[in-house]
């Protein structure tokens, strides 16, 4: 069914459709599947191919942050890393080397059709306030939509699967397309390295190999996160989280210690990786799509389901996490930086694909007149492209507490410095 066929049907049955932005062009799922690459960079705005090339990234370890089908800044510093890892000019533009290496992670669909379930509508809250004490009267900071939910669980924003699914209300019952992230990588990570510059975590095995990296907030001018190497020291998995004003920031009108509840709206997310270095750790967030643009007190926040991936491959006083001094990249760190160009790559077909016969001609190859004059043809300019994220509203600056001594749930016992963390 063609995208003006479900929009008129929406329209004409009053189902609401997701907005588009400027210059967007509306795509489905079936689009993502047969989008191909055509050796440049990535379109710029929202397109089926970027939307693809996010989700094979996400499944590689070298998270893009949401998928979105956006041409933006997490997506860059996404493909960025991957070519960091595979020791590639770390420009972050689309090359058909990228493309070739991304379709190991290609052996099955890129979306997948998902029916809502009953339990997916339920214990949603109508709205997280912002005032910390009415926070702390709330049962849970739970989410806010099944949107929301869904979206958490596919590595998607909310609002690109409202954009995939015109006039489908999202209600149990329901059968949407969604995309298809692998599940969460396993491994052990023994060194985490945090870029400021490029705002990457990434993490590495005992054997130096990068395992996972990630799009982070990391603290901000006037907060910073620390400096030097710390370890991990604790891990907490759907965290409670303690707003004490006489350690950390004081918001206006809050002057005593409250205890926040846990949830995926909570101030760290559903995940708490505590740090050796006092009130300092990594944790996720309740704004993803916001990693790029929002700032820290000065703690590192991943997307929930980044940060849980992680918190499941650290060890207790066995992983280790070095903040990089300012102007210094992991590619630095690591001695990742590549020094000469690879020779262009063909770019990868799907299987089975046919190449061509080329025309063969018996006749020799006819060179101009070094004497004719030159042909004029018109000069072709090239469009310049965005590496901005879609405009989208600037979330007031969330100042979190990210000094979370009592942040832990009750009864949580810390366990010693040399048990691994399963």
């Amino acid at each position: 069914m063609s995208y003006r066929l479900l929009l008129a049907l929406a329209l004409g049955l009053g189902g609401a459709l997701p907005a588009l932005a400027q210059d967007d062009q509306p795509f489905l799922a079936a689009d993502i599947e047969a989008a191909q690459y055509d050796g440049s960079d990535l379109p710029p705005g929202r397109s089926a191919l970027t939307a693809k090339v996010q989700l094979l990234l996400d499944r590689s370890g070298t998270s893009p942050g949401v998928i979105d089908g956006f041409k933006g800044g997490m997506s860059q510093s996404a493909i960025m890393a991957f070519e960091r890892r595979a020791g590639l000019p770390t420009d972050g533009v689309m090359d058909p080397h990228v493309w070739n290496l991304l379709q190991a992670y290609a052996e099955r669909p890129v979306t997948q059709s998902y029916t809502i379930t009953q339990a997916d509508a339920e214990g949603l809250v109508d709205a997280i306030p912002t005032d910390y004490a009415e926070k702390a009267q709330m049962e849970a900071m739970a989410y806010t939509s099944v949107a929301e939910r869904l979206g958490e669980r596919f590595h998607m924003d909310e609002k690109f699967i409202q954009f995939l699914n015109p006039g489908i209300d999202l209600v149990p019952g329901a059968t949407i397309q969604v995309m298809a992230p692998n599940q969460p990588l396993k491994g052990q990570v023994t060194r985490i390295i945090i870029d400021k510059v490029n705002r990457r975590v990434a993490g590495y095995n005992e054997r130096g190999d990068m395992v996972v990296d990630y799009p982070a907030t990391i603290g901000s001018s006037a907060t910073p996160s620390p400096e030097g190497t710390h370890n991990v020291r604790t891990v907490a998995i759907n965290p409670n989280y303690t707003y004490n004003p006489d350690v950390n920031f004081r918001q206006e009108g809050n002057d005593r210690k409250l205890v926040i509840p846990p949830g995926p709206n909570g101030p760290v997310g559903t995940v708490w990786i505590g740090l050796t270095k006092p009130t300092y750790g990594i944790h996720g967030t309740p704004t993803p799509s916001q990693l790029f643009r929002n700032q820290s007190m000065g703690c590192v926040r991943l997307t929930n389901w980044d940060a849980e991936e992680l918190a499941g491959m650290v060890r207790n006083g066995g992983t280790t996490v070095e903040f990089l001094q300012p102007g210094v990249t992991i590619a630095d760190a690591t001695g990742m930086a590549a020094t000469e160009t690879p020779p262009a790559a063909a770019v990868a077909l799907p299987e089975g694909t046919v190449a061509p016969d080329l025309p063969v001609t018996e006749q020799p190859l006819s060179l101009p007149d070094p004497a004719a004059p030159a042909a004029v043809t018109p000069e072709t300019v090239a469009p310049a492209e965005s590496s901005v994220e879609p405009t989208a509203p600037q979330d007031a600056l969330d100042p979190l507490s990210d000094a979370l001594t009592d942040a832990l749930p009750e009864g949580f016992v810390v366990p010693p410095l040399d048990e691994v963390q399963q």
